[in-house]
């Protein structure tokens, strides 16, 4: 009987040496498991994704949603820690302003229910094939729940890794805000009804006009698409991908 134990212990502890050690994924019927690199794991709710995508693209879609998730998590987790005294609170949402705007919206991206949602590859508006330079859409009236991920999206080069933030020449001040699928993502979630209750508009358009409402004190800025996606990534950069310095692209009192 011993013996039969051990034999057994010791194939289990084998197969579980043998299992891989990349990202891993359980599907339930509402949520996803998402086990990292690092041996952390955090339950989030699963992005739908539309049949229309294959197989490749569900899997860059995926990819680029838990990096969607990371983005506004790490940002979420500096307006807890810092709040109003964030340098990075008061470039993009102004000196006096309160954290309670972007701190809902970042946290509904991280973890809000996504039942209702779904991102497709196919294009049923034909925009992806009418509007030149369209690398995706919100159907808007047609769709409120709905996206369109067209095909330029996937193309070699167009977008860049959560990784590579602060590589290549990169600075959040000069870079697009669409140059990484999070960012990108992150725009496109804003967009969807069930995720942001449609409280998230575009009111400034780019790098000095969202400044210009920050210190303004135009109390939209906590809604506003650009000012959340510049912060993100901007705060992002400092904490994670260069940590203390980050890649701002401009002196920090500026």
């Amino acid at each position: 009987m011993r013996s039969s134990t051990l034999l057994t212990l010791l194939t289990a502890a084998a197969a579980v040496s043998a299992s891989p050690l990349g990202r891993q994924e359980i599907t339930t019927t509402t949520t996803t498991t998402i086990i990292s690199n690092t041996g952390s794991s955090s339950t989030t709710p699963a992005f739908p994704i539309h049949s229309s995508c294959n197989s490749t693209l569900s899997h860059q879609l995926t990819r680029a949603f838990d990096e969607t998730v990371t983005l506004a998590s790490v940002a979420r987790d500096h307006l807890l820690e810092h709040g109003q005294s964030s340098p990075f609170v008061k470039k993009y949402f102004g000196p006096n302003s309160t954290t309670i705007a972007p701190l809902g919206v970042l946290s509904r991206v991280a973890s809000a229910a996504r039942g209702k949602m779904l991102f497709r590859c196919d294009d049923p508006d034909r925009n992806c094939a009418t509007q030149e330079g369209w690398a995706g859409h919100w159907r808007g009236s047609n769709a409120t729940q709905e996206t369109v991920i067209c095909d330029l999206s996937f193309a070699p080069g167009k977008r860049r890794w959560l990784d590579q933030v602060c590589g290549l020449g990169y600075t959040v001040k000069e870079g697009a805000t669409n140059l990484f699928w999070a960012t990108d993502l992150l725009h496109r979630t804003f967009h969807v009804p069930q995720v942001t209750e449609d409280a998230v508009h575009h009111y400034a358009d780019g790098w000095d006009e969202v400044l210009g409402m920050a210190e303004g004190g135009d109390e939209r800025s906590g809604f506003d698409s650009d000012a959340l996606i510049y912060f993100a990534v901007d705060v992002y950069a400092y904490e994670v991908a260069e940590p203390g310095r980050g890649c701002g692209g401009y002196e920090m009192g500026n």
